[in-house]
């Protein structure tokens, strides 16, 4: 069986959201079983009416704290150590759960699973990688906020573990690496990237040379690899054009009968390219470096949403991610060169 604790009371819904969600994993994975924590009364009764052979493996563990989305993460990692994002990092240290998903705060998660599970041997700071649509598959991400200021030592490590991530869940035995930067060429970027380019140039990955913001979404290459302020304005800015567009698209075909009659002939074209780019399909956001697997969902996740951040979490513990990470990495330093 694979274990998952669920932080059943994480995000802008909280078990309205994530028991739903639980529910339909359960029902896509025979051999997963799910610990919800949280408030157990509430838990409870939206549970009451589940089958009987998705509740049977489906536990409810008691938390009477939760961490408030705009808690400081100092604050939670102080004083909510009975919260249910807590207690439910707590069961991956025990290891009687073997990943733990959360929808709460995001600087909270990070703290706390930082401090309760440790780190990977060679790892300083944990990435938050994230799985974004491209032109024809997906782009590994990261960092994506975790760390704002990152070393060139950093971002080598970084490239690791999105490589390790993306030859897991992709099943690519040499996924296409790249560092991004304000151009292709080798003399654009900072020092600190060009040094990490030295690094990455004399490694064993499949090191493909600088991206642009736009290859984030070509699908030329497999990772892209940069700081967390970089990353996050990066990801919150494309987050912005894309509803953009939606509204724009909207605005549009809303104009006139003529709009609205082209808008229902388009409907199965619209139809697909909304779920090609279905932000939902993509939600899940892994926090890599860590002695155990926490993947962090969206805030203002769905069911459907959440589902697919339950699905990332069973995919990583299927193909053991931390212990590919921590080998891999293992060998990358013994031969790394000194800057």
């Amino acid at each position: 069986m694979i274990r998952v604790a669920l932080d059943a009371m994480g995000g802008d819904f909280g078990p309205d959201v994530t028991v739903p969600a639980a529910l339909a994993a359960l029902a896509r994975h025979d051999e997963l079983s799910l610990t919800l924590v949280g408030d157990e009364p509430a838990l409870d009764r939206l549970l009451a009416t589940a089958p009987s052979a998705l509740r049977d493996r489906c536990d409810v563990v008691h938390a009477p704290q939760r961490v408030e989305m705009d808690e400081r993460p100092s604050v939670a990692l102080r004083t909510k150590r009975e919260s249910s994002m807590r207690m439910a990092i707590d069961l991956v240290r025990d290891g009687r759960s073997d990943a733990c998903v959360s929808a709460g705060n995001t600087g909270a998660l990070m703290a706390i699973a930082r401090y309760v599970l440790k780190t990977l041997p060679g790892i300083d700071r944990p990435a938050i990688c994230a799985t974004l649509p491209s032109l024809n598959g997906a782009t590994h991400v990261l960092d994506l906020g975790a760390n704002v200021d990152s070393s060139s030592e950093e971002l080598f490590r970084f490239a690791v573990m999105g490589s390790v991530l993306a030859s897991s869940i992709e099943s690519r035995p040499t996924p296409r690496v790249a560092l991004l930067n304000i151009g292709e060429e080798e003399i654009k970027g900072n020092d600190r990237v060009k040094q990490t380019a030295v690094l990455l140039e004399q490694s064993t990955l499949n090191y493909c040379g600088f991206a642009e913001g736009n290859d984030i979404y070509t699908g030329k290459f497999d990772v892209i690899v940069c700081d967390g302020f970089v990353g996050n304005v990066a990801l919150k800015a494309s987050e912005g054009v894309a509803g953009m567009l939606s509204s724009l698209a909207r605005q549009e075909f809303s104009r006139s009968w003529l709009t609205k009659l082209s808008a229902l002939a388009a409907a199965p074209v619209l139809r697909r390219l909304r779920d090609r780019a279905d932000p939902r399909r993509y939600n899940g956001a892994s926090l890599l470096g860590l002695r155990g697997i926490v993947v962090k969902s969206h805030g203002g996740a769905d069911a459907y949403s959440f589902g697919h951040a339950i699905d990332e979490a069973v995919l990583e513990v299927r193909k053991a991610v931390p212990d590919r990470i921590s080998s891999v990495l293992e060998q990358m330093l013994v031969n790394q060169p000194v800057l």
